[in-house]
């Protein structure tokens, strides 16, 4: 009886220190919200809080200031008030010394007049030069939406943030920079920009791109074996690098990108141009021109639903590419390339494993 009473004593005890799901907090946020993962990750880094009354409020717009809290949290900036450069901002507001500190690392910024408006939405476009400058983006993919002029302010930083997997636009090809952002949204841009696992949702319906969370293993032709895994490279030679593919191939390794639009697939590489792999909508017969400049290489989808056999499984939904001169390809949704064979008849690689 005494170890019972102990043991129910010990039980008690140890429930006032157990710690509930952040989200358990938030009687606004569901499960089924489409950023509900991203959010909670967000709030278990301390980077969003919630409201006095203990919501989240995931649709609501987010403010300037609140983008600046949110980023000078993320970035471990001093918070505490201060002046700022920016006339409508005094020290007494309670995201001043976020804003100073934002503004002063370059990744915030304000307008012509002095001002920094921080009652304001964010707007996507907007949005996409504040992840461009914390995060360091340098590579670029650029296919253009059809509302984002080239000589629009934040037309760069939105080709970086679709390079870096971390937007992939609307359907109708669109990426409506003005539209203001959400805290849902918002959390959604900076969770892909920190984490692989977010990245694999800012894919297209029927997305052809790996899982990013996953090793893909290939056979190849020589013997040997290449390894596939999505990691975070390190900077070297005073150049940028970032996350990206990276293949081990008997020893030496090489990195690439996954670059995907409502348009094509592609693959580039560091400091590079890319490779057009696939024009979408697929269909069967479509030929798509992969060359630079006055060159002409044209490549035709010679198959679709075809039947491949990999070491890995055997495919019954592959799409076939022919090159000019006789070399093939296949690809798979969710898989990209699974197989490639040469000319000759040669199976250059095939996807071996994943895991």
């Amino acid at each position: 009886m005494i170890v019972k009473k102990l043991m129910g004593v010990f039980v008690v005890l140890l429930s006032l220190f157990l710690v509930l799901p952040v989200a358990a907090a938030a009687p606004d946020l569901s499960e089924n919200h489409p950023f509900y993962e991203e959010i909670t990750y967000l709030m278990e880094k301390g980077v969003i809080t919630g409201y006095p009354d203990g919501t989240i409020r995931p649709d609501r717009e987010v403010t300037r200031a609140e983008a600046a809290v949110m980023i000078g949290r993320l970035k471990d900036l001093d918070g505490t008030k201060r002046a700022t450069p920016f006339r409508d901002v005094p020290a007494s507001h309670y995201a001043s010394g976020y804003i100073a500190e934002a503004a002063e690392a370059g990744y915030v910024k304000g307008y012509g007049d002095g001002t920094f408006r921080p009652n304001a939405p964010i707007i996507r476009g907007d949005m996409a030069l504040i992840v461009e400058r914390v995060f360091g983006l340098v590579f670029t993919f650029n296919q253009s939406f059809t509302d984002v002029p080239q000589n629009a302010y934040y037309a760069e930083a939105i080709s970086k943030i679709l390079a870096a997997n971390i937007t992939i636009g609307y359907p109708d090809n669109t990426f409506r920079p003005k539209q203001a952002v959400t805290r849902g949204q918002f959390s959604a841009f900076l969770a892909r920009a920190l984490e692989p696992e977010f990245k694999n949702d800012a894919v297209i319906a029927r997305s052809y791109q790996k899982d990013k969370t996953k090793a893909y293993t290939y056979n190849m032709s020589d013997g040997t074996t290449a390894v596939h895994r999505f990691e975070d490279v390190p900077d070297r030679n005073g150049l940028t690098y970032g996350f990206m593919w990276t293949a081990e191939v008997d020893g030496e390794s090489y990195e690439y990108f996954e670059f995907e639009s409502h348009e094509l697939f592609a693959f580039g590489y560091p400091y590079s141009e890319y490779d057009v792999a696939l024009v979408y909508p697929v269909r069967l017969g479509k030929t798509f021109n992969v060359g630079m400049g006055d060159e002409t290489i044209i490549r035709t989808i010679t198959g679709v639903n075809k039947t491949v056999e990999t070491p890995y499984k055997t495919f019954t939904n592959a799409t076939e590419v022919t090159t000019q001169d006789g070399f093939k390809y296949y690809m798979a949704e969710g898989f990209s390339t699974i197989k490639s064979i040469n000319a000759q008849g040669v199976v250059e690689s095939e996807l071996a494993e994943v895991d």
